[in-house]
C-alpha cells in the first residue's frame, strides 16, 4: 500500500511538471514583444516607459564604467530621452530563451537617425513575474563583417 502512495504522488508530480512546459516559440515572441516596446519608448521620446523595462538590478555598459541599478541606468539614459528626436533607434533580429523560460538573449542593429546601421545590441532578459520580462544587461558592440554585409539583405 505504502509503494503504491510513493509511486503515485512521483506520477503526480511527473504530470504537474509536463503541462508546466514551456511554449518556447510563444516566450521568444513575448520577449520579442518586450524587445520591440523597449525601443518605441526611445522612439516615441517617453523614458517612463523605458525605465519599467529596466531591472532593479540592471547593468548597462557603454560607458568608462557600467550602469548599475535601475536609477542608475534610467539617470544614465535619460539625455537620449530630452531632444526632440531620437538619437538612435534599434530592433531585434535574434531572440532566444532558455529552456527554462527564465532568461533571454535579444540582439539587433542599432540605427542612426538617417537609419543607418552603426553598433549591434545585446541584451539579457529576465522573467520577474509570470508575462514580465526586463532588461538585465545591456551591451553594444561594433559591427561585425557579416551585420556589414547582411544589412543590405535584411528587410527593414
Amino acid at each position: 500500500m505504502f509503494k503504491r502512495w510513493i509511486v503515485a504522488l512521483l506520477l503526480a508530480g511527473c504530470g504537474s511538471v509536463m503541462a508546466q512546459a514551456i511554449d518556447l516559440p510563444a516566450m521568444q515572441r513575448r520577449v520579442t514583444d518586450a524587445e520591440l516596446a523597449f525601443a518605441r519608448s526611445m522612439a516615441e521620446r517617453d523614458h517612463a516607459a523605458f525605465t519599467r523595462h529596466l531591472s532593479d538590478q540592471a547593468i548597462f555598459y557603454g560607458g568608462p564604467a557600467p550602469l548599475r541599478g535601475k536609477a542608475a541606468v534610467a539617470a544614465g539614459w535619460k539625455p537620449y530621452f530630452d531632444a526632440a528626436q531620437p538619437p538612435f533607434s534599434w530592433a531585434p533580429d535574434q531572440v532566444d530563451v532558455l529552456a527554462d523560460g527564465q532568461l533571454a538573449h535579444s540582439s539587433g542593429l542599432v540605427r542612426n537617425p538617417a537609419g543607418q546601421a552603426i553598433a549591434r545590441f545585446n541584451s539579457v532578459w529576465r522573467q520577474e513575474a509570470p508575462g514580465v520580462w526586463r532588461v538585465v544587461f545591456d551591451k553594444g558592440s561594433p559591427l561585425t563583417e557579416a551585420d556589414r554585409s547582411a544589412v543590405g539583405r535584411r528587410p527593414d
